[in-house]
């Protein structure tokens, strides 16, 4: 496709696709610019809108793991790219959670091969990069695989990003996307993180049979008529906590060197030092690190309530004991791993208040239960789902 202009009065149709804990606002916003043009769209999220947009279908599915409505609505959205053509137009918005949402897998597994595999990826620690790209191949709605059902019809892609802002492609899975990564690369991954033999039997089967698929790539003709636009992401979110930390007066830093591979204890200790080292730099004023993205934080404990960010401010907890220093991570989608908060924070009196108390740290972090924690000091953070997710958030402040 080139780069003019649409022409919505050469266009037949419009057919919005949405999936994503942001669909319904997104789709909300579209039909405002199109008014009074009318669309038929699919809207695929966590929980329906208080307002009715006209010709939509809603599907609630599930997340983290995909339920049945997951898989209506991948089925559905299957259904309804079969039948448009080449003067129609798809606009496609993505946005976090789209992964788990909308499904429908290869053939030879079921719900239930999906919901073990998808546990099994989300809770095990591999990197978001790596855990999509394994779930690209074991689907037939992700890895650019949407926009080979649609055909020729004008595709738009409209995205909020919850990955690394770098790769567009994993976005819900890079569903209308060129997808880069490989078979042998899921190969790679599973060998990598020692995965493969704790796969549900169908999944491996197909595997070691050599019945996995290949996804469209890049280059590929299924391409031609779509464009991607990304509209928000976690270099936005970090820039918006930056500047509002600014207008206080206080030194501030964005750190980017924390990778999606970290382990816990390596971002704890590389954003603790990071931020002493900005304190002795500044020594008059207040100072803060502003850290966005996320790190490798496995699920030690099922039965534990929390997530990474809580986990990463209970780390802090001892080492910033004493110090004038106070730590705050959270999820920009207002949940944090298996609990009702977003996240936590902390400064130098949590540890000493904690003991006072009767809560013993290490028996909290050992146990993998760090928002309990922080609900009985009162120091969680909790807005409910915010309907969107641009990454985590940090920030360091020392004075």
């Amino acid at each position: 496709m080139d780069d003019d202009a649409i022409d919505l009065r050469q266009v037949e149709r419009i057919i919005v696709i949405a999936i994503g804990k942001a669909a319904g606002s997104m789709t909300a916003s579209v039909a405002k610019l199109l008014a009074p043009r009318t669309f038929d769209g699919i809207i695929v999220t966590t929980n329906a809108s208080k307002t009715s947009i006209p010709g939509c279908e809603w599907y609630i599915g599930g997340h983290p793991l995909p339920n049945t409505r997951s898989f209506d609505a991948g089925a559905a959205v299957i259904n309804c790219l079969k039948q448009v053509g080449p003067r129609d137009l798809v606009i496609y918005l993505l946005s976090g959670g789209g992964s788990a949402l909308f499904e429908q897998p290869i053939d030879g597994l079921n719900l239930e091969d999906t919901k073990a595999l998808n546990k099994l990826l989300v809770t095990a620690g591999p990197a978001i990069a790596d855990v999509n790209v394994v779930r690209k191949h074991v689907s037939r709605v992700k890895g650019g695989q949407l926009t080979a059902l649609a055909g020729q019809a004008q595709q738009l892609t409209f995205y909020v990003s919850d990955v690394p802002d770098n790769d567009p492609s994993l976005i819900a899975s890079g569903p209308t996307m060129p997808d880069p990564s490989t078979v042998a690369d899921c190969h790679a991954i599973l060998k990598n993180t020692k995965l493969f033999d704790q796969m549900p039997i169908a999944v491996r089967k197909l595997f070691e049979n050599d019945q996995i698929p290949e996804t469209p790539k890049p280059g590929s003709p299924e391409f031609s008529t779509s464009r991607w636009y990304r509209l928000l992401g976690s270099t936005e979110a970090v820039k918006t906590m930056a500047d509002e930390t600014r207008a206080l007066g206080w030194q501030v830093m964005i750190d980017v060197a924390v990778r999606d591979n970290w382990p816990l204890e390596r971002t704890v200790e590389h954003l603790l030092t990071a931020v002493d080292h900005v304190r002795q730099a500044h020594p008059l004023s207040p100072v803060a690190i502003v850290n966005g993205g996320e790190f490798s934080c496995p699920v030690t404990n099922p039965l534990g309530l929390g997530g990474r960010n809580q986990a990463f401010v209970l780390a802090c907890v001892p080492r910033i004991a004493g110090r004038s220093i106070a730590v705050l991570s959270a999820g920009t989608d207002g949940i944090d791993g298996s609990s009702p908060a977003a996240g936590a924070v902390a400064d130098g009196e949590s540890l000493s208040r904690a003991e006072r108390t009767g809560l013993h740290h290490d028996t909290y972090l050992r146990r993998a239960d760090s928002h309990q924690f922080f609900e009985q000091l009162g120091d969680t953070i909790t807005t409910g789902p915010t309907g969107h997710n641009v990454r985590d958030l940090r920030l360091l402040v020392a004075w």
